[in-house]
């Protein structure tokens, strides 16, 4: 990009594009005539590098085995994006019609050579499919954590930039806070948001995944995970209330008598049990508190 789009450069994939990526992207592929700064070309399929910022793991092969077949037919209607590199290419936009292209055994396929620095083409690759929301959660709760991490967004530009509310971005970041195999669950879309969010309210990892695992194995709907999760730390509390109330006096006063006497014995501020087997035991417990004399 040259002339007056070269002044944008260094200023973020807002000052180029502006708010809305895909729209631009989508005008960009689809005009037939190039501005000054970008290049049309045939490029080898065998000198393109993915993306490394595509923040996409999982594609519908299916839907990748018809665009393919349409791509054997009719050829690549609109070209990728790519930038030039020390080898060949990188890819910046079109990883689909790409990835379709190799499976209809193209030779070329036509590209705009756009130039854009590294952190330009990072934020433009998640930009770009967090606007096509065509991520799952995972992959959006990670392309989200990236803009923070790695391009030093705030939360309030990460909002502003997706298009999202901040308190949303929160949530969708909480995901990655489940453990991994829960991640997958939720990737594989056998668990949903809701599920999701319900099993991030439990504390212990293990806990999570034999839920999770219940969920799925069970068919649960969301209001059945959130009423059994509440069960569930329902027990755990009252567990913990139990555990509280014991007086630590009284807890240690118990130990040192069960090993006085040989015996379990429960203590509370009301009452004390002593437990004995029969009466030859009833007699050698008596005979330590020195109450044997007395109860003949």
């Amino acid at each position: 990009m040259k002339g007056k789009s070269n002044k944008a450069l260094g200023k973020g994939i807002n000052a180029i594009f502006g708010s809305n990526v895909e729209q631009v992207l989508d005008e960009i592929q689809a005009n037939a005539e190039v501005e000054p700064g970008r290049r049309s070309v045939m490029i080898p399929l065998n000198e393109i590098r993915p993306n490394p910022y595509q923040p996409r793991k999982e594609f519908d092969q299916k839907a990748l085995k018809e665009l393919a077949e349409s791509i054997r037919v009719h050829g690549v209607f609109t070209p990728i994006l790519v930038r030039k590199s020390v080898k060949g290419y990188e890819l910046l936009a079109g990883e689909r019609r790409l990835r379709a292209a190799k499976l209809a055994k193209l030779e070329k396929i036509p590209a705009i050579e756009m130039e854009f620095t590294e952190e330009e083409m990072m934020e433009l690759s998640l930009l770009e499919n967090i606007q096509r929301e065509n991520l799952n959660p995972i992959e959006e709760a990670l392309a989200y954590e990236s803009l923070l991490k790695r391009l030093n967004y705030t939360q309030e530009k990460l909002a502003e930039r997706v298009g999202k509310s901040r308190v949303y971005c929160a949530n969708m970041m909480r995901l990655l806070n489940l453990p991994e195999e829960v991640q997958e669950m939720v990737s594989s879309k056998e668990l949903s948001m809701g599920h999701a969010r319900a099993l991030l309210s439990l504390e212990k990892e293990e806990t999570i995944i034999e839920v999770a695992k219940y969920i799925v194995k069970h068919q649960l709907s969301v209001r059945d995970v959130e009423q059994y999760v509440r069960e569930l730390k329902g027990v755990v509390k009252q567990e913990k209330k139990k555990e509280v109330q014991v007086d630590p006096h009284l807890a240690d006063l118990q130990t040192n008598l069960s090993k006085k006497l040989d015996t379990n014995v429960t203590l509370t501020d009301k009452k004390m049990v002593i437990k004995f087997k029969n009466t030859d035991e009833m007699n050698r417990i008596l005979e330590i508190l020195g109450c044997l004399e007395e109860s003949l």
